[in-house]
């Protein structure tokens, strides 16, 4: 189907992946139809199929596109060096990387049920490498002798649990800043994993 003169697609389609994202988030991907998300974009129906296959392949590149910027914005900022060095900046990085992103961290977690078993496949295989990141820094300091860790990866998960947490209930303005929830956070989780 050819897009009608004067369509433009660099403007609308981020327009329908920021409306699916705002609406899947507050109401749920099952409750959302293609039609709500025309009518938040301002198109008819149709035309979103100029910008998507269909809502499963919008779910599924939202959430492929927030996994794939979470894991290449780690591999910029990942200092290297000892893996307390690391850790420290991973906590702090995981914190501001999700507080920026709260519809799309939401959706990541919560819609995962919606996917086909293919994207379901595919997304949690890229939640592994995100997970190995996490359990490969803990191992290191196990071997190092920084960290006194049991099981690595169990330790992995409860501190990528906490840490996603600071989402549901962080606001902007509240008692404490997000650079004093960083602080507080970091010393919990050092605490946790040091002998």
């Amino acid at each position: 189907m050819a897009r009608k003169t004067g369509s433009h697609s660099e403007i609308t389609g981020p327009r329908v992946r920021a409306a699916a994202e705002r609406l899947f988030a507050r109401q749920g991907y099952a409750a959302v139809s293609m039609r709500k998300i025309a009518a938040e974009v301002g198109v008819q129906a149709g035309a979103l199929y100029l910008y998507t296959k269909d809502k499963q392949a919008l779910l599924f590149d939202m959430m492929d596109a927030h996994m794939v910027s979470l894991l290449d914005a780690w591999q910029e900022l990942d200092p290297g060096g000892d893996p307390m060095t690391r850790l420290e900046a991973l906590v702090r990085f995981h914190i501001r990387f999700h507080m920026e992103r709260q519809d799309a961290v939401f959706i990541a977690y919560m819609e995962l049920r919606n996917l086909t078993p293919e994207n379901y496949a595919a997304i949690t295989a890229r939640r592994k490498a995100y997970e190995q990141v996490v359990e490969g820094i803990l191992s290191d300091g196990k071997a190092s002798g920084a960290f006194a860790v049991e099981d690595a990866h169990l330790s992995a998960m409860a501190v990528i649990a906490m840490l996603t947490g600071v989402n549901t209930w962080y606001r902007e303005g509240g008692r404490l800043s997000l650079e004093r929830v960083e602080e507080i956070y970091w010393d919990m989780v050092r605490k946790s994993l040091v002998g």
